[in-house]
């Protein structure tokens, strides 16, 4: 056997496996750094609705709606989500460190009011389902060869669709929308899940391809907006699922 072919081929194989783990290790980040929000969310609502002194400040004294707190605690949310999607590119990692943490927090806050009106039970179990729809996509998003990326534009029409009817059903009160539209979600964020998947997908082998003109920084802060959009994926699931399944106390 020539001996420069036998070391053509073996340096081959070491740069191939090295480009794989470039990707594997970015997907691995994305999928940490979920986990990490979801953990915190989950200790922060859980905290918050059994302390019933914290409980005190989202709340008006007369028990009826929320303090100004409340509100933030409801809001600041999606101020931060924009936050870090419009200020990607000048933000610092450690910034978006900051903001994806303090983001997981507030939301874990006002999920609190959740357990309140569903019963543990009917929490556990839909929370189950969802990891379990969400499993299944995320599964799927990454192994199928089929191009995903002709149904975005769709999904993120109907993800405006249901913000707008949302909004309008909170003027006409009805209980059978909320039912209809809370099947829709489903399905809406459950296709969202196998696409946002293999988007990110396709992000790790752009940086595997690109590795020498992108930043460390950069695919790390990329990595941290992988995990927001699965993690919202994922929480909608879930609240959908809760509303349609959900036994209330």
């Amino acid at each position: 056997m020539d001996n420069n072919n036998y070391n053509w081929s073996e340096k081959s194989v070491f740069v191939e496996n090295q480009t794989g783990a470039v990707a594997k290790k970015f997907f691995a980040n994305v999928f940490l750094w979920m986990f990490i929000a979801l953990g915190i969310s989950t200790v922060a609502s859980v905290y918050m609705a059994n302390t019933p002194e914290m409980l005190s400040y989202l709340i008006k004294a007369d028990g009826k709606g929320l303090s100004i707190l409340g509100y933030v605690a409801m809001f600041a949310p999606l101020g931060l989500v924009l936050l870090m999607s419009a200020g990607l590119s000048k933000m610092s990692y450690s910034a978006l460190i900051g903001v994806f943490i303090l983001y997981s927090l507030l939301t874990g806050v006002s999920l609190s009011f959740i357990l309140l009106i569903y019963t543990t039970g009917s929490v556990i179990g839909c929370f189950a389902a969802a990891a379990g729809i969400f499993g299944l996509m995320a599964v799927l998003g990454y192994t199928t060869d089929t191009d995903l990326s002709k149904f975005g534009p769709i999904l993120m029409v109907g993800v405006v669709g249901l913000i707008i009817a949302s909004v309008v059903n909170m003027f006409l009160q009805s209980s059978t929308f909320d039912y209809i539209m809370s099947f829709v979600g489903v399905a809406i964020f459950t296709a969202l899940t196998a696409y946002d998947v293999q988007k990110l997908k396709r992000i790790g082998a752009g940086i595997e391809e690109n590795g020498d003109s992108i930043a460390a920084d950069d695919s790390k802060k990329l990595a941290i907006m992988g995990a927001l959009s699965l993690y919202l994926d994922f929480l909608n699931i879930f609240l959908f699922l809760l509303r349609i399944f959900g036994g209330r106390k």
